[in-house]
């Protein structure tokens, strides 16, 4: 079974966890870690001869150009992530066309090629804004990845599909491809991404996934983000649940990326995407 591995390209002041305390307009006054993060990504994956997809912010394509094209030469998806990382939800229609048209011109400007993905920052793509999507097929994206179908306080459809599947819109179809999830007690429970997979023992983690695989016969969507594999980052103010959230066992990430790596196969969302779309 081939799974799907994707990287979410901000660095570690940029998350919404600590929006409160870091306003975009400072971020250029912080240490950036996320270009040595993410080289360190790339030879990891180059060591398993793994590909995979990058949500790169334009933000950070900006400033960090030759990092994107040394993503995109060594055979991986480079993809959208926005600009800033503001929330979808907390944009109107037209910014948002703004913020995705912004950060896609960015990353074409520097590959020189089509970017086929979008994924929403802390996948801020929710019942009352999936006129989001009629964006995105506007932009000509084949997929996106930011409908989470769990119950969380920040994002989250709890009954959205989820495995990858089309979307029919008015204006078109799109194909949505959610981070995994795994149906325990009546409930979606995520497993495979982000803070879950670092708290999670990795024992319990590749059970999900297994069961993914053989019991219902689908791929495993997993994602991480540079700043996770990075535990001497600087310590930012921030709630107890926000510190929780951002440093809980950022020690075990690299670890646990390497049993799977090593356990599992991979491809860039894109593949996968483009399979459904193939198939349905």
């Amino acid at each position: 079974m081939n799974n799907a591995l994707s990287i979410d390209v901000e660095d570690y002041y940029m998350v919404s966890a600590f929006a409160s305390s870091v306003k975009f307009e400072d971020w250029h006054k912080y240490e950036s870690r996320v270009e040595q993060n993410t080289y360190r990504i790339l030879a990891l994956l180059n060591e398993y001869g793994v590909r995979a997809t990058f949500f790169i912010l334009g933000w950070v394509a900006q400033r960090h150009k030759g990092l994107v094209r040394d993503i995109h030469a060594a055979g991986h998806e480079v993809a959208c992530h926005g600009y800033n990382h503001r929330l979808v939800y907390d944009m109107t229609q037209d910014e948002f066309r703004e913020d995705v048209s912004r950060a896609k011109d960015i990353l074409e400007g520097i590959t020189g090629e089509p970017v086929r993905g979008y994924r929403a920052p802390s996948y801020s793509i929710i019942k009352r804004n999936l006129w989001a999507l009629d964006v995105l097929i506007e932009k000509s994206f084949l997929y996106d990845s930011s409908i989470f179908p769990i119950r969380h306080d920040m994002c989250g459809i709890p009954d959205a599909c989820r495995f990858p599947h089309r979307v029919s819109r008015g204006c078109g179809e799109i194909i949505e491809v959610p981070p995994s999830t795994f149906r325990f007690l009546g409930m979606n429970l995520p497993v495979a991404g982000g803070g879950y997979l670092r708290l999670y023992p990795a024992y319990l983690t590749g059970l999900a996934i297994k069961k993914i695989n053989s019991r219902e016969e689908k791929p495993a969507v997993v994602y991480f983000h540079p700043w996770e594999i990075d535990p001497g980052q600087p310590r930012l103010k921030g709630g107890l649940k926000s510190r929780f959230r951002h440093y809980v066992n950022l020690g075990s990430t690299l670890p646990k990326l390497r049993h799977f790596l090593g356990a599992l196969r991979f491809l860039p969302l894109a593949e996968l995407a483009a399979r459904v779309q193939m198939h349905a």
